[in-house]
């Protein structure tokens, strides 16, 4: 699992506080909760992005079979990103990842 290089050190009091609502940022349409909620917040702004995402890869699983597949692969993302949320690292996730960090919400 790949981790954010930085140039500072994660704040770890930033990482403590808000470790519950990042690692359910992954959750399907509850990233928008510390996506607008948590906007001081470095650490859940960064998952909340990476869940938001997920929710619109998770929207295309409507389409027969290739939703499917999709659906799978959001569903492991979205645990490795909550697991890794809650033990208070910033971890990009593969492809998407990059796009998450592109986003300006």
């Amino acid at each position: 699992m790949e981790e954010v290089k930085t140039n500072m050190p994660p704040d770890k009091r930033d990482v403590e506080e808000n470790k519950l609502i990042s690692a359910l940022a992954y959750i399907s349409i509850i990233c928008l909760v510390p996506l607008f909620l948590k906007r001081e917040s470095k650490f859940a702004q960064f998952h909340a992005k990476q869940g938001l995402i997920l929710f619109i890869i998770e929207l295309f699983a409507f389409i027969p079979f290739f939703g499917t597949i999709l659906f799978i692969i959001a569903v492991i993302l979205a645990i490795l990103g909550a697991l890794n949320a809650w033990n208070g690292k910033y971890w990009v996730m593969p492809v998407l990842g990059q796009f998450a960090s592109k986003l300006n919400i």
